[in-house]
């Protein structure tokens, strides 16, 4: 049996979370109780047919005593049944507009109590769960197809010591570097298609952004150089026990080079034993 703990950052994405884990086939349960999650394990545990992969949704309603969640952890790794924690977060100006545009109170906005204050009381008490988390995704730039793929790279084939996953993820500086990432490679230095007004509009899956991207050897250098020392890296993270590694490649814009590297990046992984996803977070942008 494996468990999934969801928590995060109120307004993060954790129902979203949970919409595409029951799609996954997760069984899931929204602010149980933590004195009940043993129990709770006990019973899926009995009936292990129909509760194969659970995932419990614990954030800060549940009083922030989150001792007594690692408490409840621990006892039910002794049952052994295992179990991960997800934690969502997103930057606080991002919580704020999404708290605007829906109308709704962040809870503990109390009488007073701002909701920049609000979000940063919420971000401090949260804090050691965060630091237990196994995954860490961070919603600020991700669309609700974003973090739905993104879920799914994470959570198809890794449950109990499967598939070893790499992320490769292009990205746009001028957007920010995604805080998820282990591992940030800078390609600003390759030609940029953005100047060649023909290629400006299409994106680095296009073979003639790709060639454009790769003519004069450079790019084809830093290949060699950036295969190597993720062949060198990935199984040193496996023997560490990481579940995944997420790979960002970075340019201006995240249209043009980013995409290029990371598409090629990823297809020199996909000829090892290695789960490989390749995603684009601004490349449409």
């Amino acid at each position: 049996m494996y468990f999934l703990i969801i928590s995060g950052m109120s307004g993060a994405g954790k129902s979203r979370a949970v919409a595409t884990l029951e799609d996954l086939g997760y069984y899931c349960v929204d602010n149980l109780p933590i004195a009940l999650i043993p129990r709770f394990a006990e019973i899926c545990m009995a009936a292990t047919e129909r509760y194969e992969r659970v995932a419990l949704v614990t954030d800060v309603r549940a009083g922030g005593d989150f001792q007594q969640l690692f408490d409840s952890l621990d006892s039910i790794k002794t049952m052994g049944c295992d179990y991960r924690i997800l934690f969502l977060d997103t930057d606080t100006p991002t919580l704020i507009r999404r708290y605007k545009e829906t109308r709704r109170k962040h809870p503990l906005m109390d009488r007073g109590v701002s909701i920049t204050a609000a979000i940063e009381k919420e971000r401090a008490v949260l804090a050691a769960l965060r630091n237990r988390a196994d995954f860490i995704v961070d919603t600020t730039g991700l669309s609700t197809a974003g973090l739905r793929e993104r879920l799914i790279a994470l959570f198809t084939g890794t449950e109990g010591g499967g598939v070893f996953e790499v992320i490769v993820q292009s990205f746009g500086f001028k957007y920010g570097i995604p805080p998820e990432s282990d591992l940030v490679f800078d390609v600003r230095f390759l030609p940029n298609p953005y100047y060649e007004m023909s290629l400006r509009e299409k994106n680095g899956t296009d073979p003639d952004v790709r060639d454009y991207v790769f003519q004069g050897g450079t790019a084809d250098a830093l290949m060699g150089h950036l295969t190597s020392m993720i062949d060198f890296l990935l199984p040193r993270y496996m023997a560490e026990g990481k579940s995944n590694v997420i790979i960002g490649i970075g340019c201006t814009g995240g249209k043009h080079r980013s995409v290029a590297i990371a598409e090629a990046l990823g297809a020199h992984l996909r000829g090892h034993d290695y789960g490989v996803i390749t995603m684009h977070r601004d490349y449409q942008r």
